[in-house]
């Protein structure tokens, strides 16, 4: 008699491991003098003898990125004392003219840290330096590919975690800390669009429990969005996969952004294929606790710090969750707030998540890419505050505010000011309730909502420069409520 069939799993949880590359904010490249100002320009005009793998070329380490990364492994809680070293990857690529990568293989300048994401812990395995490779494109239906090797040589943090995020948000969440944390410190300008900030995932599927799943690798993912679809296709994927009997194999998958799918790039190499030897040019590093404590002193704000600053300030917690993640927003906040004494915090934020995000949405741009500027969001917010103008009245205003105008000056151009005259007020009230008087037997039958049908009217009538709690006042005077 045979054995009964196995039944299909159907309580699969994903384990998923993200590899960060980050651009670093040094004026040349790491193992050479060559400029890292090359996005915009020409292809290949910005490379040199060591970029291009001539012989007789010698790497020079870039202190100022070692001291980048220190900082970076300190954001993350890691370990970056000691002994470390750079290490020969050996590999034959078009994008890799010297035919190796200088990485760090074992000897990692940062290792064992974690950050907390939603409330839970992400393990970092490592962080370490490397030069970046070149770039190849490839022209649709072209019969060959192009090289620029602009990027290669750029100084590179890679950073790896530990198999511990379980969902695809948790994954995007994670690299919106990280971006949001080398932006703070000036690490790197993280950018997607304009490759500083990559990202490859590791993805598998498995009971809980068991033994993890096989593993895939997913490349050629330029934004926190596409990592996000590029895992919720994959673990969709391994999941039929496993649950009709079949196995995944340990592949390395590229994401094809217009299909919204992955598909096979290669089998993955394992890292004897990289013949991995220590870089007999450059010596061994030491990071000392005094070269630690120099690098930590200069440490800014970290985004967790800048959240409890804004809890402590007032800030609701779901906006300091969003603004101490958006450097830009949180930057443009505090000098708002900067700008003129007394501010109420949520206020200002307000203004900035609301109306002004509104705006620039509504144009697709960016707040940088705007003329408001953080003084005049604070006049405009401090003459709401101040009750010089009515709400209605800034939002009015603020287009032309957005394009860099003076908020004091447009109500003094304008003739614009709140009128707080109780007399032209109850001017205005008495006409309301003279032409509305169905609303005002409804309201004094007790159904006090109806007066809002005469409210509108009243600061109509007023062409919205009425204070609005002058007119509430009157209003329930009249109706002796």
């Amino acid at each position: 008699m045979s054995p009964p069939a196995s039944t299909p799993p159907t309580d699969l949880q994903a384990v998923i491991g993200l590899e960060v590359h980050l651009h670093l904010n040094t004026r040349t490249k790491i193992f050479s003098a060559a400029s890292t100002d090359y996005f915009g320009h020409e292809p290949n005009t910005f490379t040199d003898p060591l970029t291009l793998g001539l012989p007789g070329t010698l790497p020079t380490l870039n202190a100022r990125a070692v001291d980048l990364a220190i900082m970076f492994g300190l954001a993350l809680g890691c370990d970056v004392s000691g002994f470390t070293q750079f290490h020969r990857k050996n590999y034959f690529y078009p994008d890799a003219p010297k035919n190796f990568q200088l990485s760090q293989y074992d000897r990692p300048i940062a290792r064992n840290g974690s950050v907390t994401v939603g409330g839970e812990r992400v393990g970092i395995t490592r962080a370490h330096l490397e030069d970046d490779a070149g770039k190849l494109m490839h022209p649709t239906y072209a019969p060959y590919s192009l090289l620029d090797l602009n990027r290669a040589g750029m100084p590179l943090i890679e950073m790896v975690t530990e198999p511990e995020i379980r969902s695809p948000e948790q994954a995007r969440a994670f690299l919106t800390l990280i971006r949001a944390t080398a932006q703070s410190l000036g690490v790197s300008e993280a950018n997607p669009e304009e490759g500083q900030m990559r990202c490859d995932v590791n993805v598998s599927v498995h009971v809980p429990g068991t033994p993890l799943g096989t593993k895939v690798e997913i490349k050629n993912l330029n934004s926190f969005r596409s990592v996000q679809r590029a895992l919720e296709y994959e673990i969709a994927r391994q999941t039929r996969v496993v649950q009709a009997g079949g196995r995944v194999s340990q592949d390395t998958m590229g994401w094809d952004e217009g299909g919204q799918k992955t598909f096979v790039m290669r089998t993955k190499e394992g890292e004897a294929d990289y013949r991995y030897f220590p870089e007999p040019d450059l010596p061994p590093l030491n990071i000392t606790p005094e070269w630690i404590e120099r690098v930590r002193s200069q440490m800014p704000e970290l985004p967790i710090q800048k959240r409890e600053r804004y809890l402590a300030a007032g800030l609701r917690e779901v906006d300091a969750d969003t603004v101490s993640v958006d450097v830009p927003v949180s930057r443009f906040l505090d000098a708002a707030l900067g700008a003129q004494a007394g501010l109420d915090i949520q206020k200002v934020a307000n203004w900035l998540l609301t109306d002004v995000a509104g705006w620039l949405a509504g144009r697709e741009l960016r707040l940088a890419d705007s003329r408001l500027t953080p003084a005049h969001l604070a006049a405009l917010v401090g003459l709401v505050e101040a009750g010089t103008i009515s709400g209605k009245m800034a939002k009015e205003l603020l287009p032309e505010v957005m394009e860099g105008a003076d908020p004091p000056g447009l109500v003094r151009q304008r003739g614009l000011s709140v009128v707080t005259d109780t007399a032209a007020i109850e001017a205005a009230v008495e006409a309301a309730m003279q032409a509305n008087p169905a609303a005002v037997e409804q309201v004094r039958g007790g159904n006090l909502k109806a007066a809002n049908a005469l409210f509108g009217p009243v600061m109509k009538a007023m062409n919205g420069q009425a204070g609005p709690d002058v007119v509430r006042r009157v209003l329930n005077e009249k109706l002796g409520l």
